[in-house]
């Protein structure tokens, strides 16, 4: 017998354990407290532990692996990828993939261009996967692996003996594609893959120009992927086409970018698919793994899987015809302003649930929030594009909302079988997309940071703090050997630029650490492919305090009833201590867990470290504890010795909030 568990992707956010109740929540106490002692300034841990036999399975935010004893929180083994007297560099890890089969048990897990197969109970190697013990996720693209940025971040699922995964990629050019993969859990060989990108031949090919395999990247699956284990099927939501902002090079629908497929799971041939944004320009990657639902449909049963967007919708299609619940209806979108951008003339969304976050920024919902705060948001409103879904970015910079964030994000959703309730939490945040003219070719250091640094870190190198940090007198913080080091081999969200030439790299280096403007012979310029068309950088739209320009929820948790397609209640998700208000809500990142006894398990606020426990039918809140930082992870629920525990992983670290690395452990006291 085979059987697997991936955190946040193959198993529903839903318990059927009961002993923690809506009556007796209000007497959790704190059962233990692990400290990684792993965090550092800008570090994050967002990773669900997976229990097994009194064991939990968790990161850290160095990359470590770790086995905790699930009761007493104490430390088992530890697993370290990283070399000797490595600098500590920002990482991300949302869970683990836990094989077993018999006596054997195996955790896999990525970290930067590796997959690792751990054996569960001593916490090594198994070194015949692989070569000794990991796979390189770089290999087997069709492009030489030296050059690209691949890793992992989301579990994938194990299917008999297939490991089943998805990859992050560059989200500009040049980028990877993101191929969905399998290898062979046991020796790590590559068994099957499914070209996201299609291939001469193959379904989808005519919805790119001739040729776009050889050069386009991304249309990849990094928020995790969802198994049904009794059909065979993997259920995979995939991400944008690079570059993510600009399209004039991959002129068509794009075919298999911001889709959700229905993979054979042992061959990895499609069964069905639905795509949500033809030639996406927005940045609409599909945030989140599916989820396993069923359904009261006109007095029948129907097992579906359901899918929600950043854009705040939340799609339902049978599984197995991929044929959708609610009616879609196309309807006609403007074209872009754009010189050579060629937008889909169609979009559709559906016509239930409603949305659970709001669809536009108009005046009437500008922030009021204090003296003269509506006066100078109306007055950056005036010189903005605003508009329903859809509308196409410009020059003069266009309002994206939900966010690049979401609407719904990489936390995942929980489904109470019970009641056909739907919990989804959601960041109601507006960014700007303003496009700018990108400066071409590779003759100087100056050149190399505009066209490679720029849309994150700004022409001036100021950044978008904290997501993407100032790099002014950036030499203070790194050497130049681990500034070099970072731009080589990437760091959390920031891919690694392996396409540059040595010389360029040296180039480049030097003018973020000094401002020198090296040439680069031509003999020494890389071919990098290069659009005429960037943008200016990720930029919230907020308020002269830097809080959200609009007028809250800036942040909701919603019960959405699948059976009927209505919202059953939504309530503010978070707040900002320095406003004392808890009906603003605030930006939130991770995700709920439904239980069978009545309760709403949920963290994920960023500045106000709580995790909170709400009424599953009413959503009022019964229970609420302090973190030693933000929870920015979905919690794990499970019993152990004849007690159930609910964990999360307090990492913290997200917009400007204070790092952690403690998982933290309540159950009820000892009776």
């Amino acid at each position: 017998m085979v059987w697997a568990v991936a955190a946040m992707a193959a198993e529903p956010q839903y318990t059927a354990l009961k002993q923690i109740t809506p009556a007796n929540v209000g007497e959790l106490v704190k059962a233990w407290e692990f400290d990684t002692k792993d965090a550092f300034a800008g570090s994050e841990m967002q990773c669900r532990p997976v229990f097994s036999n009194g064991v939990l399975y968790a990161t850290t935010p160095k990359g470590r692996l770790v086995a905790i004893d699930a009761g007493t929180g104490f430390e088992k083994w530890s697993f370290d990828p990283n070399p000797v007297g490595a600098r500590a560099s920002k990482f991300r890890n949302r869970g683990i993939t836990l094989y077993r089969n018999g006596d054997v048990e195996r955790v896999f897990y990525g970290v930067r261009q590796f997959v690792y197969a751990v054996d569960g109970k001593t916490g090594k190697l198994v070194s015949s996967f692989g070569e000794g013990g990991k796979v390189d996720l770089r290999e087997g693209l069709g492009r030489p692996a030296q050059t690209l940025s691949v890793t992992n971040t989301t579990p994938g699922v194990v299917f008999r003996d297939l490991l089943i995964l998805g990859t992050l990629v560059s989200e500009d050019l040049p980028s990877a594609p993101g191929f969905i993969r399998a290898w062979d859990v046991n020796t790590g060989k590559l068994r099957w893959t499914f070209h996201t990108i299609p291939q001469p031949g193959e379904f989808g090919y005519e919805t790119w120009p001739k040729g776009a395999h050889e050069y386009t990247g991304g249309a990849n699956s990094w928020a995790g992927m969802t198994l049904d284990a009794k059909r065979g099927v993997v259920y995979v939501p995939t991400g944008s086409a690079s570059y993510d902002f600009y399209g004039a090079n991959r002129v068509g629908d794009n075919l298999f970018a911001n889709c959700l497929i229905a993979l054979d799971a042992a061959t990895g041939t499609r069964k069905w698919h639905h795509q949500f944004v033809k030639h996406d320009v927005w940045d609409r990657d599909l945030p989140t793994a599916p989820v396993l639902v069923t359904l009261k449909r006109g007095g029948k049963t129907v097992e579906a899987v359901a899918q929600a967007t950043k854009s705040g919708f939340v799609f339902v299609f049978d599984r197995d015809s991929g044929k959708p619940v609610f009616e879609i209806v196309e309807k006609e979108v403007p074209g872009s302003p754009i010189p050579g951008e060629k937008l889909a003339p169609k979009q559709g969304l559906p016509v239930a649930p409603p949305p659970f976050a709001r669809q536009e920024v108009t005046e009437a919902i500008l922030s009021h929030r204090g003296p003269g705060v509506f006066a100078a948001v109306t007055e950056q409103f005036a010189k903005l594009k605003s508009g329903p879904q859809f509308t196409p970015p410009s020059f003069e910079g266009t309002l994206i909302f939900p966010g690049f964030d979401g609407g719904a994000e990489w936390g995942g959703q929980a489904f109470d079988p019970e009641t056909g309730l739907f919990y989804v939490n959601a960041n109601e945040m507006a960014w700007v997309l303003r496009i700018v003219p990108r400066p071409g070719g590779n003759a100087d250091g100056k050149q190399l940071y505009l066209k490679n640094c720029a849309s994150c870190h700004k022409a001036d190198l100021t950044g978008t703090p904290p997501e993407f940090p100032s790099l002014v007198n950036i030499t203070k913080k790194l050497s130049t050997d681990d500034l070099r080091t970072v731009i080589r081999d990437g760091a959390g969200r920031m891919p690694k630029f392996g396409d540059l030439s040595r010389l360029e790299l040296r180039a480049l280096v030097n003018y973020v650490a000094t401002g020198a403007n090296e040439k680069v012979a031509a003999s020494d310029q890389s071919l990098n492919p290069t659009l005429p068309y960037t943008m200016d950088g990720y930029n919230k739209f907020l308020d002269p305090e830097e809080y959200p320009a609009i007028s809250p929820p800036w942040g909701t948790l919603s019960a959405v009833d699948l059976n009927a397609g209505k919202i059953a209640w939504q309530v503010p998700l978070g707040e900002y201590p320095a406003l004392k208000d808890p009906t603003t809500g605030s930006e939130n990142y991770g995700g709920p867990i439904v239980t069978a006894s009545g309760l709403v398990f949920i963290a994920a606020t960023n500045f106000d470290n709580q995790i909170r426990a709400f009424d599953k039918k009413t959503g009022k809140v019964l229970w609420q504890a302090e973190l030693p930082a933000a929870g920015n992870a979905t919690p794990e629920v499970y019993e152990w010795q004849g007690r159930q525990f609910i964990v999360i992983a307090c990492g913290g670290g997200k917009s400007g909030a204070p790092s952690g690395g403690k998982y933290v452990a309540f159950t009820l006291p000892k009776k």
